[in-house]
């Protein structure tokens, strides 16, 4: 897991949505506030490794369960430390349609680069219902470009390209979509649409590439941003032996924030040492690990060189 000698570089990537993409925690302070040093030093730390945006407040940012002052302030950090140098797409899902809808004006007024948003959850909904509520949340947004989150196993709303057609007739600012859903062959078919689709397996970042993703949005590339980028480089110039040697890698580290099943927290124990600020715990009622877990995940982070800074990192 060397990193690239780029030390943050865009060359041939410069602010455009397909790379690496990591979907990082979210640092909360015993407050209960956003820690917004801790989170501006994650941001920096992975841009610093190469990164070309940040999927923010998703599954791994507790998104859907950040109140909305927490979401706000995620949106004006993001925005605030990625100007010109990485792209933030801010997920603005939320339980209802007017807090999502007040998280992607936010978005726009921050400056994020973009919205996404899981469809309406825990309340079942039809096709129309689904459709009017994507519908209101890019009016807020202005014109900002919108990236379906496809997350079913937590939404229970699979988005086939069948539903993604209505939903693009219907909201003309979709430009793609992160695809978290099992049926790993969609990607080709959601490509072959022209969406930008970004796989949501951290674990097959080669594979989804060759399928036609753009990139790769993940909580493992938050660990490891160096990694990923150095894979990304190598997929793109061609180097296709440098660059499958980087996927056999991946494993170890996807391993790592799969422990103990609770993702949000490992990867906020693990940043923690690494930058030297506190990220703080996972929020109730999202998992958390034990303190003899901690010490177990700490020592596989330290034996891979995930608690060590691998760039020059201004916080």
């Amino acid at each position: 897991m060397t990193p690239p000698g780029s030390n943050g570089s865009h060359a041939t990537n410069e602010l455009e949505f397909k790379g690496v993409f990591p979907a990082p925690p979210t640092p909360i302070s015993d407050d209960g506030s956003v820690n917004e040093t801790a989170l501006r030093a994650l941001l920096n730390d992975n841009i610093a490794n190469g990164v070309d945006g940040f999927w923010m407040a998703g599954s791994t940012g507790e998104g859907p369960i950040l109140t909305e002052e927490q979401r706000e302030t995620v949106a004006r950090v993001s925005g605030e430390e990625t100007q010109g140098r990485a792209l933030a797409i801010m997920h603005v899902g939320a339980i209802s349609t007017a807090s999502a809808s007040k998280a992607a004006r936010q978005a726009k007024e921050f400056g994020c680069a973009a919205i996404c948003c899981v469809p309406p959850f825990f309340f079942r909904t039809s096709e129309k219902a689904q459709i009017e509520h994507y519908k209101a949340v890019a009016d807020a947004a202005d014109g900002l470009p919108f990236f379906v989150y496809n997350l079913p196993q937590l939404t229970q709303v699979e988005t086939v390209p069948p539903l993604m057609e209505k939903y693009m007739a219907a909201v003309p600012s979709i430009v793609g979509l992160k695809h978290s859903a099992f049926n790993f062959g969609d990607i080709r078919t959601f490509a072959n649409m022209g969406l930008k689709v970004f796989s949501g397996s951290g674990a097959l970042p080669l594979p989804a590439l060759t399928m036609g993703a753009v990139g790769t949005v993940d909580a493992p590339l938050a660990l490891a941003p160096w990694h990923y980028s150095e894979l990304y480089a190598a997929w793109s110039s061609g180097d296709f032996a440098r660059a499958q040697e980087l996927q056999d890698g991946v494993v170890d580290i996807v391993n790592i924030v799969r422990m103990f099943g609770a993702p949000a927290d490992v990867t906020k124990a693990i940043l923690s040492e690494r930058l030297g600020i506190d990220c703080g715990r996972s929020i109730p009622p999202v998992e958390r690990i034990t303190d003899e877990e901690r010490v177990e995940v700490l020592k596989k982070a330290r034996a891979l060189g995930l608690t060590e800074q691998h760039a020059a990192v201004g916080v």
